[in-house]
């Protein structure tokens, strides 16, 4: 793995295996760290069985964001620009090095419950 300074506060790390995939697919030993980045706990899916090793639900987008999308296919460049914008914000910031930091130590599964 090699992290190397860019510029103040900023890392480029190479070599990194994330993925990402949805909580209802199956687990797998090639996961390894598992990470639910939704704000809402799956349905059907019981918390001992889920294999899941952090909750950062901060990380999905707000509810009153969530529902003005409303899966709406026209709305989908509004939705990018605003949850790169609820992104942004210190706590987002903060949970997103976390990523990075379990990114650099090994594999890292990012897993959410549907597609927005």
């Amino acid at each position: 793995m090699t992290s190397q300074t860019i510029g103040p506060k900023q890392r480029y790390i190479m070599n990194v295996n994330v993925q990402i995939k949805k909580i209802y697919e199956p687990i797998s030993t090639s996961d390894g760290c598992r990470v639910l980045v939704d704000r809402l706990w799956p349905r059907g899916i019981k918390r001992d069985a889920a294999a899941i090793d952090h909750w950062l639900k901060e990380l999905g987008p707000s509810h009153e964001f969530r529902r003005w999308f409303g899966h709406r296919p026209e709305r989908w460049d509004g939705f990018v620009e605003r949850y790169h914008s609820e992104l942004t914000e210190a706590e987002a910031k903060k949970l997103l090095q976390q990523l990075i930091d379990l990114a650099a130590t090994g594999p890292l599964t990012l897993l959410f419950r549907q597609g927005y």
